[in-house]
């Protein structure tokens, strides 16, 4: 039914859980995976009486940003090259993870969006949302939510 899933990765306990079942349903599915991750964007520093300053370069931060997605996308790769299942990587910066994962999902021609649920539960579900949560409402690509 599904032939090619996103499967999003923070690098997270969870999310490599919600990673592994993705790479079993993926090869039981006889699909291919593209993992996603999230780089964020440079903090703006801002200036004044009590600011806490950050010495870290954009050029540095950046640099970071890639390192770490590197490892995460490359634990799910590796994962998915144990299980003979196909693997593309996929890393974009963006302070609005929800909206690169969608994107991702249409750029790379997805039918599937697989993600964790991070269980967030009463008013702090209600006023933080999750990612997942926003990922459901808005994207047009069929989503999978793993518990």
């Amino acid at each position: 039914m599904f032939k090619h899933i996103l499967v999003p990765t923070d690098g997270s306990e969870l999310s490599q859980a919600t990673a592994r079942r993705a790479v079993s349903f993926a090869s039981e599915a006889g699909a291919r995976v593209t993992v996603f991750f999230a780089k964020p964007e440079y903090p703006i520093a801002y200036f004044g009486e009590g600011a806490l300053i950050d010495p870290t370069t954009p050029e540095k931060f950046a640099e970071m940003a890639e390192t770490q997605a590197a490892q995460y996308l490359g634990e799910v790769q590796a994962m998915c090259a144990e299980a003979g299942v196909a693997c593309d990587t996929v890393a974009a910066t963006s302070d609005v993870p929800y909206e690169a994962i969608i994107e991702a999902a249409e750029k790379s021609g997805c039918d599937l969006i697989f993600m964790a649920s991070h269980g967030r539960r009463g008013i702090s579900g209600f006023l933080l949302g999750s990612e997942t949560n926003k990922v459901l409402t808005h994207s047009k690509v069929p989503v999978l939510v793993y518990r």
